[in-house]
Formats: structure tokens, C-alpha cells, sequence
């Protein structure tokens, strides 16, 4: 038998207001955003924004439904507009940001299982990696290099 590690590098910053310029107007995108999130039920909003190679950018909310689990988190709402209008375009980077209290707000942002598997799905079938920008309710900003690391085991490549 052996045993083996599995670690991943990552930026841990005290505020989104560290970032690149660039990096920033993305995080002000997924605010507003994260705004028009309709989450009636959980009370939990969050936004996501997508930046291409192109320069443009695509946002998202998490949208609820009363027939759970019909509703959709923010990150599949742009990632799956992306790869349905823009087939082919290369997603640099994927910010998300969210408020509530679902989550402690010490707690760092991290994207559930299902939304994982879709951003790994998006980063294989562009075979590039995606950036990845989580802004905790603190501020405290976590940059991860590319979605594999957040999903080591996930379903494809």
C-alpha cells in the first residue's frame, strides 16, 4: 500500500483591494451580480463573474427555486451561458463572491461539489486553467491557479 499527498498552492490575501485593477473590476462585477441573486430561501446570495479571453465578461446569480434542487448556483448560471453563447471562447478567470448566513463569515468561500465539477468541465474542454477568485463576506480573497486543484478527483480528465 501507499500513501500518497495531494496539496495545491494558493494566494490568501486580506482584501479583494490587493488585486490587480483588472481583477478588481471583476470582483465589482460579481457584487453586482451577486445583487440580483433571487434567494428566497436560503438567504444566501452570490454572484459570479466570468472573464474571457476576449475581455469580456459574463455574470451570474444563483437563482432558487421552491422546487429544489431546480433552482441553480451562480457559477453554473454564467459558466453554462458561456458555454452556450461563446462555444469555444477561453475562460480566463472565474470570480465569486457571496453573502449570508449560511456561512460563518470566517470562513472561507469555497464553491459546492456540483459547481466544481462543472467549472473542471469547463476548464477540460478549453484544456486551459481557469483562475479562480473567492471573495470571503471578511474580504479575505483566495486565488486558486486553476479549478484541478479544487477538484483533484473530479469526473473527466
Amino acid at each position: 500500500m501507499s500513501k500518497n499527498q495531494f496539496q495545491f498552492s494558493y494566494e490568501l490575501l486580506p482584501h479583494w483591494n490587493h488585486l490587480s485593477e483588472s481583477d478588481q473590476t471583476l470582483v465589482h462585477q460579481a457584487l453586482e451580480a451577486m445583487e440580483k441573486a433571487y434567494a428566497p430561501y436560503s438567504k444566501f446570495k452570490v454572484g459570479a463573474s466570468v472573464l474571457l479571453a476576449t475581455g469580456q465578461v459574463i455574470c451570474g446569480s444563483n437563482q432558487e427555486n421552491i422546487a429544489f434542487p431546480s433552482g441553480l448556483c451562480a457559477e453554473r448560471v454564467a459558466l453554462n451561458y458561456v458555454g452556450a453563447n461563446f462555444p469555444g471562447l477561453v475562460i480566463d478567470t472565474l470570480c465569486i463572491v457571496a453573502k449570508g448566513e449560511l456561512m460563518p463569515n470566517e470562513q472561507l468561500l469555497s464553491p459546492c461539489g456540483g459547481c466544481r465539477q462543472v467549472m473542471l468541465e469547463s476548464e477540460n474542454r478549453q484544456d486551459t486553467p481557469i483562475r479562480v477568485i473567492l471573495v470571503n463576506q471578511d474580504q479575505r480573497t483566495m486565488i486558486v491557479h486553476r479549478v484541478k486543484d479544487l477538484l483533484p478527483f473530479g469526473f473527466g480528465k
